[in-house]
């Protein structure tokens, strides 16, 4: 009985942690989200977690780009 019980609490959908939304940014932005990932995502928390992980990933990835760019340059 208490096995059931603590398969269901996995199954419940909750809100997505930190890492996990870390891990789905950087996953979907080098294009190897899996599709129950993606699913997972979609239907448990806030867009609005996801769409700042992905603003924040956008403006570290490009302030990355320009620091390598000036110090080849």
């Amino acid at each position: 009985m208490a096995d059931e019980k603590d398969n269901q609490d996995d199954k419940t959908p909750g809100k997505p942690r930190f890492l996990s939304i870390v891990r789905s940014t950087l996953a979907a932005a080098i294009g190897v989200q899996s599709s129950k990932n993606r699913e997972r995502d979609f239907t448990q928390g806030s867009p609005f977690a996801f769409i700042a992980a992905g603003i924040i990933f956008t403006v570290l990835f490009i302030l990355t780009v320009v620091t390598v760019v000036h110090l080849v340059l």
